[in-house]
């Protein structure tokens, strides 16, 4: 008990907040860091990666499970133990939480070829300039069966077999000849005025599927050809050559085809069209849905200590992509691979010691694969104590890459990620002096990699993988979110291996492994220097946000301090989520839930606490996971069902974030304790200012859904 109360102590009088912390490395015993730093290989994590992404890796399809087949084999090779490929039924009518399971989807043969009748006669005199549309077909029909004679010249556009990312996901099987269309986005019904869709291949600008239902299901279209590019960054449309992943919507009506052809190619068709020349295309595609299953490779390196090996600390990727995916997400796969192979063998060879936790590794189809997971295995979801999650590690500098060490929402304040900056802060560090004077005790660079500084930045949260999951309030696991962002081949045929920088690996794997094996090992011995990282961090991060705050209204930057100073003391408390149960958790809880109820009571407006914002609300047990998931919107579904229109909230754009960010962390902060002002000040302080009203027509709304109930 006394070791906590210094603990304690030393977060609240930020005594160790002046130390130089990059005079030795953070956390872990530096024989820790040095055995970590000389065995780690961004090579082998390379070679590894050139593996993964030679699969088209679609959920349940043969390429994922080849991919997770070649995953398994090494962790088996590598040593570890309980190494399994789980599966879970996918069907498109079982649920998994708020997660409809999608069917598993596999292609065998898709082209898309332009079609050349100038060479074509045929038999009768009339028939050799078509008069319609229809005529074409015919004669195209006719020559198929020799009615014609001649040659058919053909151009190939598109190849499943040569570039699998140029058929869309989900795209169904079909046998098609027809003329080419050109309605621009064609996500509105104003793109079709005046042109004539029925039974033609439309071009569009946007995804194939946020067209599907009025191109095909309204209009009568055929098929989609869709050049939609990629996130807007800087770079955004500036690389014409690159086809991006397209998709159409798993559960449309509307079954139809898609290819994804290049901002070139498009070009080409938009000029040609725009003279009213006529582009006939012939596509072929054997593919479609299918029963099947969710598999999750998963293994293991089990704890040591007889009480807490039951508690595990998981490294999380998601193996699921078009091929190749090698940023995304193949080197996120890789990595924790190579921290797998890493901490078995120093732990086998008796340089680190055996982990009183259990560390498990999992390799899903991301985000749906997670919440199937951890709705079908409760005993994981159970047993997790936190989260090393990597998505994106390893772009090198064509990528234009930024990695980020991301902080976890405010609904679920956590000390782990103080954890992943130490050890982040030390590889900048080391780095940076490496790359600046050639000497560094800890360079941390792969023979065959870069030598530039790292310069991760620690970001605040940000939602798109499979952190969101655990990180939900149903589960509230905390988790580190490892990520580069941007990558402007992120999602297209360019995010290939020979974009990926092998030290860039080594130090996503030494931070995910420094991070995840302190954690495996923390107890309360390791919390003073902890202690002072965060109260440090947590100083620098509210003088930067208090200067942002001074344009909003004294009121609203009264709220936002109150709301952080709450979610700072939740990090305290959190420590105590990781202390062995032989110390008294009560009076670390009791300290912080006393200190939050004194700076409510303190600096509150009473008045603000009145009217429809003192509405108190709590989240159902079920079902459990984020509302955004893959493939599916349980809202909006069930929302439909229910007559409910769609609240502003979603389509909202904050300062710092938008609808969706909103949505997520108001269902997080329905805990049956705090009002909807309260909820309303929260998410204000984390993505900015929103109106009080938007939060309580959201609750409301989930409501009358059965997601949340008023406390009365």
């Amino acid at each position: 008990m006394k070791r906590l109360l210094v603990l304690a102590m030393l977060v609240g009088s930020g005594f160790v907040e002046g130390l130089a912390w990059a005079q030795k490395p953070p956390l872990l015993p530096e024989k820790d860091v040095a055995a970590l730093a000389n065995e780690l290989s961004g090579e082998t994590a390379k070679r590894n990666l050139e593996g993964i992404a030679r699969f088209h890796r679609q959920r349940g399809s043969q390429g994922f499970h080849a991919a997770a087949e070649l995953v398994a084999e090494r962790a088996r090779a590598y040593g570890l133990s309980d190494v399994a490929i789980l599966q879970f039924p996918a069907d498109g009518k079982i649920f998994y939480g708020t997660q409809r399971s999608r069917p598993a989807w596999d292609a065998e043969f898709a082209e898309l070829k332009e079609l050349d009748f100038s060479n074509v006669t045929c038999h009768k005199a009339a028939e050799t300039k078509p008069k319609s549309d229809d005529e074409l077909s015919k004669k195209y029909a006719a020559w198929l069966t020799e009615d014609c004679a001649g040659i058919v010249g053909e151009k190939l556009l598109a190849s499943y077999e040569g570039e699998p990312v140029a058929l869309a996901e989900d795209s169904e099987s079909a046998d098609v000849t027809a003329d080419l269309v050109d309605v621009g986005e064609g996500t509105k019904e104003s793109d079709y005025a005046g042109k004539e869709v029925k039974g033609k291949i439309v071009l569009v600008s946007a995804q194939a599927g946020a067209v599907q239902d009025l191109a095909v299901g309204k209009f009568g279209a055929v098929g989609i050809v869709s050049y939609a590019q990629n996130q807007k960054t800087a770079w955004w449309g500036e690389d014409e050559n690159l086809i991006r992943w397209g998709h159409l919507e798993t559960f449309s009506a509307n079954k139809t085809f898609a290819f994804m052809v290049s901002l070139k190619t498009a070009r080409g068709f938009k000029e040609r069209l725009a003279k009213g020349e006529k582009i006939t295309l012939h596509a072929v595609v054997k593919a479609g849905q299918h029963a099947g299953n969710y598999e999750v490779v998963t293994a293991t390196i089990p704890g040591a200590d007889p009480k807490l090996k039951e508690e595990e600390i998981a490294f999380s990727c998601h193996l699921d992509h078009q091929r190749p995916g090698a940023n995304d997400n193949a080197s996120g796969c890789v990595t924790i691979l190579e921290v797998a192979r890493t901490l078995q063998k120093l732990i086998n060879q008796g340089d680190l010691a055996r982990p009183a936790r259990t560390i498990r590794f999992i390799w899903p189809p991301e985000i749906e694969g997670t919440v199937t997971l951890l709705n079908a295995k409760p005993e994981f979801a159970k047993r997790i104590k936190a989260v090393v999650h990597m998505d994106m590690v390893g772009g090198g500098p064509e990528t234009k890459a930024v990695f980020h060490v991301t902080r976890g929402p405010m609904s679920l304040p956590s000390f782990v990620h103080d954890v992943a900056w130490a050890f982040a802060e030390f590889v900048n560090e080391e780095s940076y002096k490496f790359a600046a004077t050639g000497d560094a005790k800890y360079p941390f660079v792969a023979p065959e990699g870069g030598k530039e500084p790292l310069r991760a930045e620690y970001s605040a949260y940000t939602m798109g993988s499979d952190h969101d999951v655990y990180q939900d309030s149903s589960f509230g696991i905390p988790a580190i979110y490892l990520n580069d962002w941007p990558d402007r081949y992120i999602h297209t045929n360019f995010d290939t291996a020979a974009n990926i920088d092998p030290t860039k690996l080594k130090r996503a794997a030494f931070i995910g492994a420094a991070s995840g094996y302190f954690l495996a090992t923390f107890g309360i011995e390791e919390g003073s220097e902890l202690a002072g990282r965060i109260e440090s961090q947590n100083a620098i991060d509210k003088k930067k946000e208090e200067l942002r705050d001074r344009s909003f209204s004294l009121m609203d930057q009264n709220a936002f301090r109150v709301a952080r100073t709450a979610y700072c003391l939740g990090v305290l408390q959190s420590l105590s989520r990781f202390l062995p149960e032989s110390v008294s958790k009560d009076e670390i809880e009791r300290a912080a839930e006393v200190s939050i109820f004194r700076i409510y009571k303190d600096h509150a407006d009473k008045d603000r606490f009145a009217g429809f914002g003192v509405a108190v609300f709590r989240r159902g047990a079920n079902p459990k996971g984020p509302l955004a998931v893959f493939g599916y919107d349980y809202f909006a579904d069930h929302a439909k069902a229910a007559g409910v229109a769609t609240p502003k909230l979603l389509s909202y754009e904050g300062l710092w974030g938008g609808g969706e960010e909103y949505a997520y962390e108001v269902l997080n902060f329905a805990d049956g304790k705090r009002n909807a002002q309260e909820i309303r000040d929260a998410v204000s302080a984390e993505y900015g200012p929103v109106p009080l009203e938007l939060v309580v027509e959201y609750l409301k709304a989930l409501e009358k859904i059965g997601l949340v109930s008023e406390v009365k």
